[in-house]
């Protein structure tokens, strides 16, 4: 603390800089609202591909690679990758710090266990989109970044493979992609998800609505992934993985799948729109063993 207070007066420039309890809120707010985008372009996408306005579904990896394809795409990406990592940052304060105060018994870990995985998710997915900064220009199309993800996945599938009791690793991946879908879909009826949100009264209706369509279609799109990668590991072939969004593109191939990928792309997109929500009115507090000063 010495060492940083002697910086604080050597440098008025942060003098002049907002509480680190300000900028943390800040960072937050700014990691939901690109975490709002990534859904919200994803479920646009996904339904564009169920109304056959395009080829084919794409997952959050596709949204940015649409993003790069667009006009200033460089610049989009930068500011999707920052966003991103802010939201990581702020996953951490939750699972670590326990910046929710969701308490140390077993519904607080497990509850801190989540976040920690989903920072470790969305940290994939922000390494991701820099990676599009490396190729900028080379193939940043959806559908590449599809192609791209899903032989990816099949190397990683590969590998696990190739260890001592390969298959059994691999069944258990799928089994817990099938666990983070189902309890998705879980959270979705059974969360009070106003409990957070500051937002009006008249309007917290709306965006708990918006919520559980929002977590119900998200579990949902991991379930057909979780299957494959369950029957790779049973098969022993590693071919046989494959991302989110060519899983909900064999779904679409089954009768009704047209309807039943819309309706998913709808909630998806309602995912997206109360990550903005939360982005705007969701409560931030700082956590209690940081020194926020």
């Amino acid at each position: 603390m010495t060492a940083a207070k002697t910086l604080l007066r050597r440098a008025p420039v942060l003098r002049r800089l907002p509480p680190l309890a300000t900028l943390v809120e800040w960072a937050a707010r700014v990691g939901y609202g690109a975490r709002g985008f990534v859904y919200l372009s994803a479920g646009a996408l996904t339904l564009l591909a169920a109304t056959d306005r395009i080829g084919e579904a794409v997952g959050t990896s596709g949204a940015a690679g649409w993003l790069a394809a667009q006009p200033f795409g460089k610049v989009w990406l930068v500011l999707l990758g920052l966003g991103l990592w802010a939201f990581v940052g702020w996953r951490v304060l939750q699972a670590v710090f326990d910046a929710d105060h969701e308490g140390t018994d077993l519904k607080g870990w497990a509850t801190r266990a989540g976040q920690a995985a989903s920072g470790l998710f969305y940290g994939v997915l922000a390494s991701g989109v820099f990676e599009y900064l490396d190729e900028f220009g080379e193939a940043t199309s959806a559908s590449s970044a599809q192609a791209e993800s899903v032989a990816e996945n099949q190397e990683k599938a590969a590998a696990l493979l190739g260890l001592p009791f390969g298959e059994a690793l691999l069944i258990g991946a799928g089994l817990v992609v099938l666990g983070v879908g189902i309890g998705n879909i879980v959270r979705a009826f059974r969360d009070d998800f106003d409990d957070a949100l500051a937002c009006p009264k008249a309007f917290c209706g709306t965006a708990t609505a918006l919520a559980r369509a929002g977590y119900g279609a998200r579990g949902f799109a991991y379930l057909p992934l979780g299957v494959f990668v369950v029957l790779a590991g049973l098969h022993a072939r590693s071919g046989e993985v494959t991302t989110t969004a060519a899983a909900l593109d064999a779904l679409e191939a089954q009768p009704g799948g047209s309807w039943i990928l819309g309706l998913t792309a709808a909630g998806l997109m309602a995912f997206g729109a109360f990550a903005f929500v939360e982005a705007r009115w969701r409560r931030i507090r700082p956590p209690r063993d940081l020194k926020l000063g």
